[in-house]
């Protein structure tokens, strides 16, 4: 295909393409700023469509939703096929300079972690290296609130972990969560020990950074989680998996419990995300097989399985896989051949 210098718009031949769903053949127009299928666009023949063949299949950008930057290398995480990220803890300097880098996985972040004086995780090592803000009244945890917001936060993270330390009174974490909603804000909390998540869960907290561990949670308090409510920002509460850092592939009870907790969550209709606490330990720089695989046999499989890991839709970076799977494909496996494609990069290799 031949494209005049300078052309506003190319157009692709695709083999299939997963948006919310699985579809055929498919064209693809890329502008310098965006990917998008054309509807009704005729793809029986690519040959004679004045498109170039793209074989393979596209997905929208895949995510992690729960990365540490400061404790990784961020420019590595697009070679290891991740288009975008959630930084849930982090210096929120670093992390304004890191979400202007186009060498970063597209980046949203929460900034500094909100903690009770001498809370998880002030007192590790690792945090040094990264921001921790403690508080020990509502107007405390309002103005560091205010103060990660002002830095390019769009996630407010809270940490309750009962089993490494003092955690905030309910008070607080009613004006972390209130406040924050009011700043159109996602409040992100690390729940652990006995009775936290449930805790998060009805102080209104939108998204848990880990699946509960500490406890096999009740039915009837998973069934709850999994439906809609208004006091949630988007109306609905999720979780984020991390099931790998329980054992790094060498399971246990941890993992099994939070397995089964994600099991019946997400039969409940409950929202999982992909996501892995990457720089917490031994964990791959890119896109994590085994977090893959402990979702799929936790239950999250086919179509849950890659809305846990796929952006909403195609935008201007693309998730792309050489291949189609079939109905004996691994699809785990399958994913770890994904690389990330941006609008620029098709227009430039036409």
């Amino acid at each position: 295909m031949t494209e005049p210098v300078g052309a506003a718009s190319v157009d692709y031949a695709i083999d299939a393409y997963w948006e919310r769903g699985w579809h055929g053949p498919a064209i693809v127009r890329v502008t310098p700023s965006s990917i998008t299928v054309l509807p009704d666009a005729p793809t029986a023949d690519h040959h004679n469509s004045g498109a170039r063949h793209l074989p393979g299949v596209l997905l929208p950008g895949f995510r992690d939703s729960h990365v540490h930057l400061g404790l990784i290398e961020p420019r590595s995480l697009i070679a290891g096929g991740l288009a975008a990220v959630d930084d849930l803890g982090g210096d929120p300097g670093r992390l304004i300079e890191w979400a202007s880098d186009n060498m970063v996985p597209a980046l949203r972040y929460a900034g500094a972690f909100i903690t009770a004086p001498g809370g998880y995780p002030a007192t590790r090592a690792w945090a040094a290296t990264l921001s921790v803000c403690e508080v020990s009244t509502p107007e405390q945890a309002i103005a560091v609130v205010a103060e990660q917001v002002a830095a390019g936060a769009s996630l407010i993270k809270v940490t309750l972990n009962t089993d490494d330390g003092p955690v905030i009174a309910d008070e607080t974490l009613d004006a972390v969560v209130e406040y924050s909603h009011s700043r159109g804000c996602e409040v992100v909390a690390h729940a652990q020990g006995i009775g936290q998540a449930q805790r998060a869960f009805d102080a209104g907290v939108d998204r848990l950074a880990h699946t509960p561990w500490s406890e096999r949670l009740d039915d009837a308090l998973i069934e709850t989680m999994a439906q809609s409510d208004p006091r949630f920002l988007g109306g609905r509460h999720s979780w984020v998996s991390t099931l790998d850092i329980h054992g790094y592939g060498q399971r246990g009870i941890d993992c099994d419990i939070a397995s089964d907790n994600l099991r019946r969550f997400h039969l409940a209709g409950g929202i999982v995300r992909y996501g892995t606490d990457l720089g917490n330990g031994d964990l791959p720089p890119g896109l994590n097989q085994r977090e893959l695989v402990a979702l799929q046999d936790a239950g999250v499989r086919n179509d849950a399985l890659l809305r846990a890991l796929c952006l909403p839709s195609l935008g201007s970076t693309v998730s792309y896989l050489p291949t189609v799977p079939d109905a004996d494909t691994d699809l785990a496996q399958w994913l770890m051949t994904a690389t990330v494609l941006t609008a620029p990069e098709l227009m430039r290799t036409r």
